[in-house]
């Protein structure tokens, strides 16, 4: 008998123990920083290449898998033209429509966005949805339902269950849509009325996004091919989906490629892609980004970018941001970047939401990517990146506008804050590796 009750108490301390371990697993897991710290390069005193040398496109294929071509075409489809310009290429669709949403809800752009896909389905189009099962929670079984009774083909991405928890935190943030495989869009937008409207009145949301043309689709196409396989486990391929034609490296064009970032062991092309990003920049570096709370090392990182002379200035949300928390952990971050001279500010009118970074008028990135630890380290995210000055000098102009409607915040007036928004940020603060 003492021997059972024993081996009994040995169990459920071993049971204890093994809970533990996971649970301490899960814990370092989720509040991990960034192991990139710094950017080092050995010999050059000039440091990392410059946007202008050949070098830095080669070294961010090998540390982010960027795969930059020729060919492409690429326009800036901001706030509610995104819906304008998709509609239209939807309803003209021939052969495939392939859409990737992390966000959806009721209403009108749901709504019409489900009248196209039905009638492209019925006209014998081959329409494949995935909808992120955490992201579009919202929507109605109903809505689903009369899609897929039109053969539109619905994909249920990273579904909740109790076996599966761990969904709820490793999210693909992706947005795509890909027509014909020969147009692409993607960027910050997702099916919510209030990516409606001019990005200037409350409840219309400031948002990024692009239409592009060109070899980049394929590659959006492939991003959007890694999620149907994970929640249907079919990969598609074939000249259906990847048309030949639509591959045109040397047509001249806008050299551009998608980072499609996932989460990695140790340091995550995301990271790799923003530290190179920062480190490179000779002359300006403009971010605009909704949820911006950058790790200790990342502020580092554009503290030293000032330092040599580079033009550093971050446009982020105001009072009108829809997390709080976050707003409130990036403002934990603005005294030290104010006081190496970056130069900050909030957009006034409504929540912005875009995620864009253009480094000296050049390299640019427009997506889905947050400048948090989220979407750095555990979310998957689809971005456009392109090296191509007259592009760099629109979206240049586009964030120059962007700081007309909104505020600069001064080390002087931040530092007179009132002590329960300090109180505020460093309470946020330590919630921010899980933002």
């Amino acid at each position: 008998m003492r021997k059972i009750l024993r081996l009994k108490r040995v169990s459920v301390v071993l049971g204890i123990l093994f809970v533990g371990a996971f649970a301490l697993i899960g814990i370092l897991s989720l509040t991990r920083g960034t192991p990139v710290q710094a950017v080092v390069s050995i010999g050059d005193a000039n440091g990392p290449p410059a946007v202008t040398d050949s070098l830095f496109a080669r070294s961010m294929s090998l540390y982010t898998g960027i795969q930059l071509t020729q060919g492409n075409a690429v326009q800036q489809v901001n706030n509610g033209d995104v819906f304008t310009n998709l509609w239209r290429d939807l309803r003209a669709a021939q052969r495939t429509i392939t859409v990737q949403m992390y966000y959806s809800q009721p209403g009108a752009v749901a709504d019409t966005m489900a009248v196209i896909l039905k009638e492209r389905a019925r006209a014998g189009v081959r329409v494949l949805f995935v909808l992120d099962a955490f992201g579009s929670q919202n929507l109605k079984k109903e809505w689903a339902d009369s899609l897929r009774a039109a053969r539109v083909e619905i994909g249920l991405l990273r579904q909740l269950h109790w076996y599966a928890i761990h969904n709820a935190s490793d999210r693909s943030h992706v947005r795509v849509v890909v027509v014909d495989g020969r147009i692409g869009y993607t960027g910050g937008f997702g099916l919510a009325d209030y990516w409606l409207g001019d990005g200037k009145s409350k409840d219309q949301w400031r948002d990024s996004n692009v239409r592009f043309e060109g070899p980049a689709v394929m590659q959006l196409q492939g991003a959007f091919a890694a999620a149907w396989a994970e929640c249907t486990g079919e990969l598609i391929a074939g000249d259906t989906f990847f048309p030949p034609a639509a591959f045109r490296p040397d047509d001249g064009g806008v050299q551009a490629g998608i980072f499609f970032a996932s989460p990695t062991t140790g340091s995550t092309p995301a990271e790799r892609f923003v530290a190179l990003t920062i480190a490179s920049a000779r002359k300006s570096l403009y971010v605009a980004n909704s949820y911006f709370v950058p790790d200790d090392d990342f502020r580092k990182l554009l503290v030293k970018s000032r330092q040599r002379g580079v033009d550093v200035r971050i446009l982020t949300v105001s009072d009108e941001s829809d997390v709080k928390t976050t707003l409130w952990a990036g403002r934990g971050s603005y005294e030290q970047l104010l006081k190496a001279g970056i130069r900050i500010y909030e957009y006034k009118p409504t929540m912005m939401h875009s995620k864009t970074i253009v480094m000296d008028g050049m390299w640019s990135v427009v997506g889905s990517m947050n400048f948090d630890n989220r979407s750095l380290a555990f979310n998957n995210e689809s971005n456009l990146v392109f090296l191509d000055a007259k592009l760099g000098a629109e979206m240049q102009a586009t964030f120059m506008d962007d700081l007309t409607h909104s505020t600069e915040i001064t080390l002087e007036s931040f530092q007179r804050r009132p002590w329960h928004h300090r109180v505020l940020e460093r309470g946020a603060g330590l919630l921010s590796r899980l933002l």
